[in-house]
């Protein structure tokens, strides 16, 4: 068997459980200083507030359910007034544990801050976008999804940000990503110097710049003219 299938060995079956559940996550904290957010989300919500947590002295955490976290995420922006989506992240813990899905709110109104975090399983890695509550969220949900495998419903361009759109070793961020790759040093670095200038680019990238009569860039051959129209190599984004 050559080196290339036996780097696509399992890839299609996903992460494999670990032997034993690793334990969750850590308790919750014991008397919570008050957080109005907080107060007003258990009110609205109930039980689809999971639980509350503080850390570093005074951040404040809580966690919805998946399917309802749209639903409570665009409360927070209309009546919680938290305008400003600061960062929009995933944890993966390792042990088969469940995949963090964070989002870090900001209330430019109230100042107040806010974390709220969805637990995806393994094999349920998906979640509705908000791309159309915080434009912020376009590249770092586009992040997520290229680093650990979370699928965002709905987002208009989903698709790697970081890694090139065609890379077939998985989602380098997740615990169950071996720290040199899926494939072999060998096979990476055939494949590496294999690659075309249009492996560079992807699909809707070589479509626009082809409607726009631009001409593909060699960065070996400084005398091709208007290399500059096509932009940079790399950029999967």
């Amino acid at each position: 068997m050559t080196d290339f299938k036996k780097g696509l060995e399992g890839l299609d079956q996903g992460p494999r459980p670990s032997e034993s559940e690793a334990p969750g996550a850590p308790p919750q904290a014991g008397d919570l200083p008050p957080h109005p957010t907080v107060d007003a989300l258990c009110q609205e919500f109930g039980e689809a507030v999971l639980r509350h947590e503080l850390v570093a002295g005074d951040e404040h955490i809580v966690y919805v359910p998946a399917e309802r976290s749209l639903e409570i995420l665009t409360w927070l922006r209309d009546t919680g007034r938290y305008d400003f989506l600061q960062d929009l992240t995933a944890v993966d813990y390792g042990g088969g544990r469940s995949i963090q899905v964070v989002y870090q709110l900001w209330s430019i109104p109230a100042k107040l801050n806010l974390r709220v975090k969805v637990e995806l399983p393994l094999d349920g890695l998906e979640i509705e976008t908000v791309y159309f509550l915080w434009r912020a969220a376009d590249w770092l949900e586009r992040e997520v999804y290229d680093m650990f495998g979370v699928v965002f419903r709905g987002h208009p361009d989903l698709r790697r940000i970081l890694m090139p759109y065609n890379y077939a070793e998985g989602h380098p961020l997740r615990k169950d990503f071996p720290l040199r790759g899926r494939f072999s040093r060998a096979e990476q670095t055939r494949r590496a110097l294999s690659m075309k200038t249009e492996d560079h680019y992807s699909p809707q990238e070589l479509e626009m710049a082809h409607a726009l009569g631009q001409t593909m860039p060699d960065p070996f051959n400084a005398d091709v003219p208007d290399q500059s129209q096509f932009g940079g190599m790399g950029g999967a984004g």
